[in-house]
């Protein structure tokens, strides 16, 4: 029985920029990334839901989001490497108060190439500072 594929977004790692740090790794709740042979991948693009929380984690920019032809993400088939994951798994912070993303929403970014995430209340302080502000 063949698969039904659908077109969404689905998860880009570049193999030749990949470094393999593992930094990607925790961010993928669903499980969908694996290091092999040194390297992260998508090994089942079907717990990758494409919300790309992943990306900012990479410091060398080789994760990228691509709009292509997938197996459809199964949110049933996620929910075991989310539950298993939230048991060990390490706080995410905000960057400017330190709180976090069990305390408040926090949002991915990068500065400088590095990742960092901020806060839901500390986002307005660094738009309308338009990022100058020394944190």
């Amino acid at each position: 029985m063949s698969v039904r594929r659908v077109v969404r977004p689905v998860i880009h790692i570049d193999p030749e920029r990949c470094d393999g740090c593992g930094a990607c790794i925790q961010p993928c709740v669903e499980g969908a990334i694996q290091l092999i042979d040194g390297k992260a991948r998508v090994l089942r693009e079907e717990l990758c839901d494409g919300a790309g929380f992943c990306l900012s984690a990479c410091p060398t920019g080789a994760l990228t989001v691509e709009v292509r032809e997938a197996e459809p993400f199964d949110p049933k088939a996620a929910e075991q490497p989310a539950n298993e994951q939230a048991a060990t798994r390490l706080p995410v912070h905000c960057f400017r108060c330190g709180r976090t993303d069990s305390e408040v929403v926090l949002l991915a970014g990068r500065r400088a190439g590095r990742p960092l995430w901020v806060c839901t209340g500390c986002l307005p302080a660094l738009i309308h500072s338009n990022g100058r502000v020394a944190w």
